[in-house]
């Protein structure tokens, strides 16, 4: 009783993708194509196509992306295209897939579709120096959001780092007239 309603219970389910970096049909968007809501952090790059300077959007983490929808949909997915994977949660019980709340991901999915140029940032790259002080945005898009200034030398942008927790965090310009400090 409580798999058959785990496995019916809508929730942002994190995957993996085997193919490639350069596949021409990666994972997102075959995953978009049969209609399943994704997501996946992009970065911009530059690259060369036909001796031509090209800007592209590739994901930040190759093999990273997050689908929502429920675990047997996914599941008749995953038994037809062998490239896409669970990930599973380390430590609890045998082959419990990987999620990430509702909540969660939707803050984290509105802060980086408001910016412009979001800066993405691994657990490992972040340092005590750069997480700032705690601040608030009162005000614009993101509104509310809490969290810590990104402090980055060099750089006269104001950025909150927001997080998605066990995963990565992204750092989202923000006006400097929007910023209260906690």
């Amino acid at each position: 009783m409580a798999v058959s309603e785990g496995k019916k219970r809508i929730c942002w389910f994190v995957m993996r993708d085997l193919k490639r970096a350069n596949a021409k049909l990666p994972a997102y968007k075959q995953l978009a194509a049969e209609h399943f809501e994704v997501f996946t952090p992009m970065k911009e790059r530059l690259s060369v196509r036909g001796g031509k300077r090209v800007r592209e959007k590739v994901p930040f983490i190759q093999d990273l992306l997050f689908v929502h929808d429920t675990q047997g949909a996914i599941d008749l997915v995953v038994e037809k295209i062998p490239t896409i994977q669970f990930r599973f949660q380390k430590g609890s019980s045998y082959k419990k897939p990987m999620t990430v709340a509702d909540a969660d991901m939707e803050r984290f999915m509105h802060a980086v579709s408001v910016s412009e140029n979001p800066k993405y940032y691994l657990p490992s790259e972040l340092t005590p120096a750069m997480c700032g002080r705690n601040i608030r945005i009162v005000g614009g898009p993101l509104d509310g959001y809490e969290g810590k200034l990104l402090t980055v030398r060099g750089s006269k942008t104001k950025r909150l780092l927001v997080e998605l927790p066990e995963f990565f965090s992204v750092g989202v310009e923000v006006s400097p007239e929007y910023i209260k400090l906690l």
